[in-house]
This record gives structure tokens, C-alpha cells and sequence, in this order.
């Protein structure tokens, strides 16, 4: 008889396996179906037809109760499930208790799925001849999905896992022998800190759709070579490849937002294995796009157009390999660890590489070849070395990212190149100073034939037009001080606003048709300028010029998250300015918000005459954990021509919090503390009289009888009187009232602490005679005193970026109504 264990939930869980099993069995009957349905020769039988889009619709409504159970999981904190246990806790606030449900693999995964079954379900709708093909592909990946998910053994072999799996089955240990384990498991271990930002709310799902949404290219590549159809195919994949491109550049652009509003390595890329294999089948499939577009117009590049489509799906799966198989673990921060899936994402991307090949091969003899070459003055000929500069830029990213593949496969050692990041930008670079000069002068050609004479001339003009823009550009911005080819990229971002400036022009004079391709151009070139500023020229405002190393800087933590050194942070006390390059800067104190801890830095900018012209606050976050050590988040101060970006470097260690009222006069804990302090000073003062500290000043403004005291009862025959103080400091107002109390024959006074200026007041002696008190000050040393240590960068120009990304999802957004209405007339 199976053991009882008290208080878990085991019917969500059931459920949701059950509709795990079933969106499996709904996958495979749609395929099953889709396939004969496909390949029936009698056109009368709709069976299989109406089976296959059944199966698909018992998929689909299969994948929205697993989502619903793993929800109800989730937000009722069910911690006997692994899923919940892992990336959740309880003081998670809603929203990113949502963002938990695709944090870990099998969320992943479903959420995959899911979008892929949206898109299935309006093919089934908007497909029509094409839907049997085209969805016989599209199901046989949900297939594949699904099993990510089952988490069943077979023959001893665990296939998927399951987001239902129980924590007691998850990891052994001797607490799950106990019927009453869950006792013991108050809370979960949390999210991620720098997962908790409201871009990880949307940005996953947005990557997701556009990963999902390359399958509908490829599944009519697919159709079209299976049923021989070698040109249809190609006027429905294209919008579809447009908003594929649109929404998965949407989704890496919203990847980089996240990486510069929470991470703190000071940038917006980073070239990390797992953020350069987003960009894989982005990049191939951009290329695709380019090529199809050729051959609807010029019947050229047939193969090279099914080639790339077929590739950039192929992409999505090794993309999906290299973060969810464990091979990046010591190499990326966002990788995956090895859940028992590598082989099973191995066959997934196997399976669908001989699909292709297999059709690719077969029907070699029947593709359409065009027998005569592009001219080399045509638009066809230079959209397609654009494609394959793209194709480049990616095989250069697939190899250097792979090289822990590569040594996995051959066991070999090989070293990526010392400076990664360098080797990264210098070479991508190249390829984008070939790529935004091609997007400009291409504009100028025409398809087939061009006159070349005006099309030299045009060039020329518009050439030494972004040679003379440029020029003051890299100047004043300090690019000049970069490697070349980041100034030729800057000409080229230049030279490509100029021309497809132009041609968006003529098309708001009724050439309407190139207005997409334009803006969406414009939008890339802004994108680049953005990045090459901002990140090229990126100041530091945080100098610390004194020589002088900062104590208590975590060395250790500054190798792992930090960029830069101790002369790249400011160690800045609590309500002390400190000059940090334009600004004057003060530390004003803290706060907690589970699971943050804010720290409030006040910036000040000031005229020649030393009038205020500008003030702001900013609140860097940290959350401190002994898994990940310090996590800082910054906070970013936007500006329309530039950022300030601050965040914080180090902290003191916490001190243990005290809280009540403290009898001075006695308490042993009390005297440890003033060992926190400077040497008392006494007051005799009376009412309305000031005593002068360090950093400000404090008035008596009155003595309140019988007050009360935290936490003791006032009795008969008591005295209890307190020092009512206003503590002036930095131009704030702070309130403390420390007693003196009689008891019997006893004397106690109770301290008081002004914590945001490092103070602690007693009021130490009654003096009916003189009509006065005696108040006795304790100021923190300077060197005790609360600080921190942060880091301030400049991004120049940045919106430029963030705006690029704006325009280009326009552009795409126009292109594909253009598309859908030429399908329409058609």
C-alpha cells in the first residue's frame, strides 16, 4: 500500500499530467490524420481532414488545461510539486508568480507549444489548400513538444519532464520518509533576482511566439517540396516569415531592455552564448526573407530561398539545444542545466534535418533553376549577397558559440578566443558595415536591369552625403577613438537613413508598396547608430580619482557581476555629497520592499553660479542571498540624448537589527553599542536653547510629561519625561524623544536613534534648579558611518536604439498588410 503524506494536493497534478498524455495523443492524431488526409487520392473522403483538425483541437484545448493546472499550482503555492518549489515563493508578488510559469524547462516548453498551436489554429483557418500539408508538419512539431513534457520512463529511459512532477520524486532525500515532509517546507526557493523585472513578464513569451512562428515558413517549404508545388508556396510564406522576423527581433531587443534594466554589467549585450543563439534563426531567417521576396519578383535564388527558410527552423531547434541541454552551463549565465533531455533534443533536431534533406535531395532534379544569371546591376543580385552576408554573420556566431559542442562531440580542448567580447564586435561588425551599406545602394536598383550610370551618380551623392554627416558625428561623439570598423558601420547606419529616408519619401508621394521595406531599414540603421554610441562612447561618471582603495569593496563579487574595478566605484557615505563628475551625489539612506533593498541616492546638477538646476533620485536595488551572493539591479535616470545608469557595488555587512526601547543606564547590550559610537558629549540645554553636531543641528523644543515608553507600563508613582528634539540635517527634518524615568529609587533613561544621520540621544539628567536637562549626543565615526558603493555610467544616445526597434516593427507591420493584400488579390 502506497504511503499517505499528509497535505498535498494531488489533483492538479493528476489532471495536469493527464493533459499532458492527452495533448501528446491529440498531436499524434492530427499528424496521423493531416497525413493521409494529405496524401488521399480521393478528394470526396474528408475523414482524415476532419480527424486532423480534431486531433489538433484536442492538442490545442489539452495545452490550456496543463497551463491552467500549472497556474493553479503556482499561485496557490503547492511546494509538494518540484515546478512550484523551484521557481517560486510566497512573497513573490502576482505578476511574477506568472512570469515563474515559464522560468524553468518544462514552462519553457509549453509555452512553445502553445504558440505553435495558435498559429496552427489560424492555418486551419486562413491555410485552405494548403492547410493539410502545411499542418501535417505543424503537428508533428507539437508531437515533439509534447514529449518534452511527458515525463514518463520507457524501457527504463525518462522521456521529457513533467511541470507536474512531485518534489519528493524530484530529490531524495530522508525529510520525504515523513507523511508529514510538508510541515517542514514552509516556502520555495525563489526566483531568480534578475528574473524579477517586469520585462521577464513579457519578454519571454514574445521570444517564444517569434521561435514558434519560424515553424510556419518552414512547415510550407515543407509542403511545398512534398506535394511538388515549388512556387506557390512562396506567396503565403512570406508574411508569414515577415512577422516571424518582426516578433522574434521584437523578442531579443526586449531580452537586451531586461539585461540593461536588471543586470549589472553595464551594457545591453554581452555576447553571451545563450543571447547569441536567439539570434541564429533571426538572423537566417531575415536572410530568407530577402531571398523569397527575389524570386516572387524575378523567379531567381529558388534553392537558396527554400535553403534558408528550411535552415532557420532548423536554427530555432539549436538554439533550443544549446540553452535547454546543459552543454552551455559553464559558459553562459542563462543556460539550462542538463535535465536527462540532450539526446531527445539531438533526435528533435535530427528528425526534422532529414525531413528537409531527405526532400531537398529527392526533388534536386524538379526544382525551379533559373537559367540565366542576376545582372549584376540588379536589385536580385544584391538582396542576394545581402542574404548571404546574413547567413555569414550567423555561421561565424554558430561556430565560435558552438566551440563547447564542437569539444563535447571530438573531445577536444579548444579555447574560444581571450577577448571574447572583442573578437565578437570586430567581426559581427564587418558584417554589418557590408549588411546597412547593402540595405542603402540596393534601394537604387531596380529589379532585372539598372541604368548604371544614374545609378553610380545616385550612389555617389548620397555616399559623400553620409561621409559628410558621419564626419562631425564620430567627432563629437568620440567614436573616432574606436577601431575603424565601427566608423564604417557608423557610415554605413548613415548612408542607409539617408537612402531609404528617400525612398520612403517617394512613397508617401503614392509609391506606397516600398514603404515598409524602408521603415523597417530606417528602423535597423537606427537600432545600429544607437548601439555603436552608446556603447562605444559609454562614459564613466563614477571616477574615483583619489588612489585610494575602497575598504570593505567585495573583490570577489566585482570579478563575477561587476564590470570594472575599485577606481570605476565611489564609495559614498550616508548624507555625505560627494562630486561625481557633473553631479553631486548623496546617499540618503535605505529601505526594503521583500525581496529588494532599495538604497536612495540623491543626484543634484548645479550652474556656474551655483544655482540648483536639476535634481533627481534614483534607487538601485540588491537582494542578498547565499546561493548568488550579492544581486544588484540598476536604476536608470532617461533623458531624451542620453542615460545615467546606477547601481550598486558593495555594502557593509548587515548588522543584526535591534528593536524595543534599550535601558541605557544598565543593559549590557546597550554599552556594546556605544562602542559604535565616538566618545558621548553633554548638553545642559533648556527649552528652545540648539546643540550643534558634526553634520547639522537640533533644537529642545519641549518636555513631554507621563509620555509613554515602548513596550513598559507606566505606574503609579512613575516619572517618565521626554526631550522633544527636531534634528536638522541635509536639509531634513528628523523627530526623537528619549525619556528619562523614575521608578522608586531608580533612574533609567531610555536612548533614542536618528539612524539617517548616525546619531543616538539620551537624556541623561533632570535639572528642576536651572530649569534645564541634560542631553548627551552620540555621533557614528566617519569611518562606522553607513555607505555604499556604486558604480555610474553615461549611455549616450541610447533611445536611439530603443526607437530603432520602434520603427523597424512598424516597417514590418506595413510590409506584411502589403503581403496579406496582394494574397487577397490573388
Amino acid at each position: 500500500m502506497d504511503k499517505v503524506f499528509k497535505g498535498e494536493h494531488l489533483f492538479p497534478g493528476h489532471l495536469g499530467q493527464f493533459f499532458v498524455v492527452l495533448s501528446f495523443g491529440g498531436a499524434l492524431l492530427s499528424t496521423i490524420s493531416y497525413f493521409y488526409a494529405t496524401t488521399n487520392k480521393n478528394p470526396g473522403d474528408t475523414s482524415w481532414h476532419r480527424m486532423g483538425r480534431a486531433g489538433f483541437f484536442i492538442n490545442t484545448a489539452s495545452l490550456l488545461g496543463v497551463a491552467a493546472c500549472l497556474f493553479y499550482v503556482i499561485y496557490n503555492h503547492y511546494f509538494e510539486y518540484h515546478y512550484a518549489w523551484a521557481y517560486t515563493s510566497r512573497n513573490l508578488p502576482v505578476y511574477y508568480i506568472v512570469s515563474g510559469f515559464w522560468n524553468g524547462q518544462e514552462g519553457g516548453f509549453l509555452l512553445w507549444t502553445f504558440w505553435q498551436a495558435v498559429l496552427g489554429n489560424i492555418l486551419i483557418w486562413k491555410a485552405k489548400s494548403w492547410e493539410k500539408p502545411v499542418m501535417t508538419v505543424i503537428a508533428f512539431s507539437q508531437i515533439w513538444l509534447a514529449t518534452m513534457m511527458l515525463g514518463v520512463n520507457v524501457f527504463g529511459s525518462r522521456i521529457g519532464s513533467s511541470p507536474f512532477l512531485l518534489l519528493r520524486d524530484a530529490i531524495q532525500a530522508p525529510i520525504f520518509s515523513r507523511p508529514d515532509y510538508l510541515s517542514y517546507i514552509k516556502d520555495g526557493q525563489g526566483m531568480n533576482p534578475l528574473l524579477q523585472n517586469y520585462w521577464m513578464v513579457i519578454h519571454p513569451p514574445t521570444l517564444f511566439l517569434g521561435l514558434a512562428s519560424v515553424i510556419v515558413p518552414f512547415a510550407y517549404a515543407i509542403a511545398g517540396l512534398w506535394q511538388k508545388r515549388y512556387t506557390e508556396w512562396i506567396k503565403p510564406a512570406i508574411p508569414y516569415a515577415l512577422f516571424g522576423c518582426m516578433i522574434l527581433g521584437t523578442g531579443v531587443i526586449m531580452g537586451s531592455l531586461w539585461a540593461y534594466e536588471s543586470l549589472n554589467f553595464g551594457g545591453f549585450w554581452a555576447w553571451d552564448p545563450i543571447e547569441n543563439a536567439s539570434i541564429f534563426p533571426w538572423l537566417i531567417l531575415v536572410g530568407a526573407l530577402h531571398v523569397l521576396i527575389v524570386y516572387k519578383n524575378t523567379g531567381h535564388s529558388y534553392f537558396t530561398a527554400t535553403f534558408l527558410v528550411l535552415l532557420s527552423f532548423l536554427m530555432v531547434l539549436y538554439q533550443s539545444f544549446l540553452a535547454r541541454s546543459g552543454v552551455l552551463g559553464e559558459t553562459s549565465v542563462h543556460s539550462f542545466t542538463d535535465e536527462g533531455m540532450f539526446w531527445q533534443l539531438v533526435s528533435f533536431i535530427l528528425v526534422f534535418l532529414a525531413i528537409s534533406a531527405y526532400l531537398l535531395i529527392t526533388r534536386m532534379k524538379e526544382l525551379p533553376i533559373s537559367k540565366k544569371d542576376e545582372d549584376t546591376y540588379s536589385r536580385e543580385f544584391w538582396m542576394f549577397v545581402g542574404s548571404i552576408f546574413l547567413g555569414l554573420s550567423c555561421l561565424h556566431l554558430v561556430l565560435v558559440t558552438s566551440i563547447p559542442v564542437w569539444n563535447n562531440i571530438f573531445n577536444t580542448k579548444v579555447a574560444p578566443p581571450i577577448d571574447l567580447v572583442g573578437h565578437y564586435n570586430i567581426i559581427q561588425a564587418s558584417f554589418a558595415m557590408v549588411i546597412t551599406l547593402l540595405t542603402g545602394f540596393s534601394q537604387f536598383l531596380k529589379y532585372k536591369k539598372t541604368d548604371t550610370t544614374k545609378f553610380f551618380i545616385t550612389t555617389l551623392v548620397y555616399l559623400v552625403g553620409a561621409i559628410l554627416i558621419t564626419v562631425p558625428v564620430v567627432y563629437f561623439t568620440g567614436l573616432y577613438k574606436l577601431h575603424f570598423v565601427f566608423l564604417l558601420v557608423m557610415l554605413g547606419s548613415i548612408y542607409s537613413l539617408l537612402v531609404n529616408g528617400k525612398v520612403l519619401a517617394d512613397a508617401l508621394k503614392g509609391k506606397f508598396k516600398l514603404a515598409g521595406s524602408a521603415v523597417a531599414h530606417i528602423g535597423f540603421a537606427f537600432i545600429l547608430v544607437g548601439a555603436l554610441i552608446a556603447a562605444g562612447t559609454r562614459g564613466l561618471v563614477s571616477v574615483n580619482q583619489n588612489g585610494i582603495g575602497i575598504a570593505g569593496f567585495n573583490k570577489s563579487a566585482a570579478e563575477q557581476r561587476i564590470a570594472g574595478d575599485e577606481h570605476e566605484n565611489i564609495m559614498i557615505y550616508k548624507n555625505q555629497p560627494v562630486k561625481m563628475g557633473g553631479y553631486t551625489v548623496t546617499y540618503l539612506g535605505d529601505s526594503t520592499v521583500e525581496p529588494n533593498h532599495y538604497y536612495k541616492v540623491d543626484y543634484k546638477t548645479f550652474d556656474a553660479s551655483g544655482k540648483l538646476t536639476d535634481e533627481f533620485i534614483l534607487k538601485p536595488h540588491v537582494q542578498l542571498g547565499e546561493q548568488m551572493g550579492l544581486v544588484s539591479s540598476p536604476d536608470t535616470k532617461h533623458y531624451l540624448t542620453h542615460d545615467l545608469y546606477t547601481h550598486v557595488t558593495a555594502l557593509p555587512q548587515p548588522k543584526q537589527p535591534t528593536t524595543g526601547d534599550s535601558q541605557t543606564a544598565a543593559d549590557h547590550g546597550a554599552e556594546n553599542d556605544n562602542k559604535n559610537y565616538e566618545a558621548p558629549i553633554s548638553h545642559e540645554i533648556a527649552v528652545g536653547d540648539t546643540i550643534r553636531f558634526r553634520e547639522g543641528y537640533m533644537v529642545l523644543k519641549g518636555l513631554k510629561k507621563e509620555t509613554a515608553i515602548q513596550n513598559i507600563p507606566i505606574v503609579n508613582g512613575d516619572i517618565a519625561i521626554g526631550a522633544q528634539l527636531d534634528v536638522f540635517s541635509n536639509n531634513k527634518t528628523y523627530q526623537a524623544e528619549p525619556v528619562y524615568m523614575i521608578r522608586g529609587k531608580s533612574a533609567f533613561d531610555f536612548a533614542r536613534k536618528v539612524e539617517d544621520v548616525g546619531l543616538k540621544l539620551r537624556l541623561t539628567k533632570i535639572m528642576p534648579d536651572k530649569n534645564k536637562v541634560e542631553i548627551t549626543v552620540y555621533q557614528t565615526p566617519e569611518n562606522k558611518k553607513p555607505w555604499i558603493v556604486m558604480r555610474a555610467l553615461d549611455f549616450p544616445y541610447i533611445n536611439f536604439l530603443w526607437s530603432g526597434t520602434l520603427i523597424m516593427i512598424i516597417g514590418f507591420l506595413i510590409s506584411i498588410f502589403r503581403r496579406n493584400k496582394e494574397l487577397k488579390t490573388v
